[in-house]
C-alpha cells in the first residue's frame, strides 16, 4: 500500500480558500497512491484560535466538496486532515475527514481530546465522544488526531475496533517536537500497528509547527520521516506485516481486560 503525507505549509498570509485549492492540487497529484493524508486544521492553523468561529463550516461545507472531488479525481482514500465543524446548534468541533476514492465521505471523526488546558481549542471547540475506524481494501484504519496521540486508550478502543493503522493529522509544535516522534513509535510498539502521522510545516499564530511527518511500523521503527518545511512524504508499506508482528509475537493477548477501568 502506497501512502502520501501531505505536510502542507499554513502561511497566514494565504487565504483559506487559496490554500483549499491548492491542498486540492497536491492531493489530485499523489493519484499513483492508495491512502493520501493531510494534516489538522490546515484551512485556517492549528493554534489560530481566532480564526476557528470566523472560518467554520458545516460538516458537508466547501472543504468536503472540494476534497471529495479530489480524491475521487485522484482515484485514491483521502483522510483530508480536520476541519472547524460548525454544526446545527453551532457548536464548533475540530472535525476528520475520510472519503473514498469514489469521493463518498467514507467517515467523520470529532476529536475527542482537546487541546488547551482550559484555552483555545477546549473552550472553543466541542469534544468528540466515538472512537472511529475505516476499512480500507488492504488495512483498517483508527483515526485519531494530534493531542489524541498522548491518551493510549484511545488507540486500545481503536484496536479492539480493529485497526491495524492508525493514521493521525496534527498541528504539532516545534517545540514539543522530541514528543511526537517518541509517542507516535510509542502509540506503533504498543499496538503492533503502523503509524502514519502527518503534521504541519509553517507558524500558525506564532507558534512554529514541527513539521517531520513520520511513518512507523508495528516494531515501532521509523519506515519515513520529512523534515520540517512543506513536503509530501511518500512511502510504500505492507499492511500484512501487522498481521505477522502480532502472530510473532502476540503480546495484545496478555492484556488485562478491564485493568484500566476504576473500580
Amino acid at each position: 500500500m502506497r501512502a502520501s503525507l501531505i505536510q502542507i505549509a499554513v502561511d497566514e498570509d494565504e487565504p483559506v480558500g487559496t490554500r483549499r485549492q491548492r491542498a486540492a492540487a497536491l492531493v489530485r497529484e499523489q493519484s499513483g497512491s492508495d491512502l493520501v493524508v493531510l494534516p489538522e486544521l490546515w484551512t485556517t492553523g492549528a493554534f489560530a484560535f481566532e480564526r476557528f468561529a470566523e472560518h467554520a463550516e458545516p460538516l458537508k461545507g466547501p472543504t468536503c466538496e472540494t476534497m471529495a472531488e479530489a480524491a475521487r479525481t485522484a482515484g485514491v482514500w483521502l483522510h483530508a486532515g480536520s476541519i472547524p465543524e460548525r454544526d446545527e446548534q453551532g457548536t464548533l468541533y475540530n472535525t476528520s475527514l475520510v472519503f473514498s476514492p469514489s469521493g463518498d465521505l467514507a467517515a467523520a471523526y470529532r476529536k475527542i481530546h482537546r487541546f488547551g488546558f482550559d484555552k483555545g481549542e477546549a473552550v472553543l471547540m466541542g469534544a468528540g465522544d466515538t472512537p472511529v475506524t475505516v476499512a480500507l481494501p488492504d488495512t483498517t484504519v483508527g483515526v485519531a488526531t494530534c493531542y489524541d496521540l498522548r491518551f493510549p486508550e484511545l488507540f486500545r478502543a481503536l484496536v479492539d475496533a480493529g485497526a491495524e493503522t492508525f493514521v493521525v493529522p496534527a498541528g504539532w509544535p516545534e517545540r514539543r517536537r522530541a514528543h511526537w516522534t517518541l509517542l507516535a513509535r510509542a502509540r506503533a510498539v504498543e499496538n503492533q500497528a503502523f503509524v502514519l502521522a502527518c503534521g504541519t510545516a509553517g507558524t500558525h499564530a506564532g507558534v512554529p509547527q514541527a513539521g517531520h511527518s513520520i511513518v512507523v511500523d508495528p516494531w515501532g521503527e521509523v519506515v519515513a520521516e520529512a523534515a520540517a518545511g512543506e513536503e509530501i512524504l511518500t512511502v510504500d508499506i505492507d499492511p500484512g506485516r501487522v498481521a505477522a508482528t502480532r502472530e510473532q509475537f502476540p503480546v495484545l493477548k496478555d492484556r488485562v481486560p478491564g485493568l484500566h477501568r476504576p473500580a
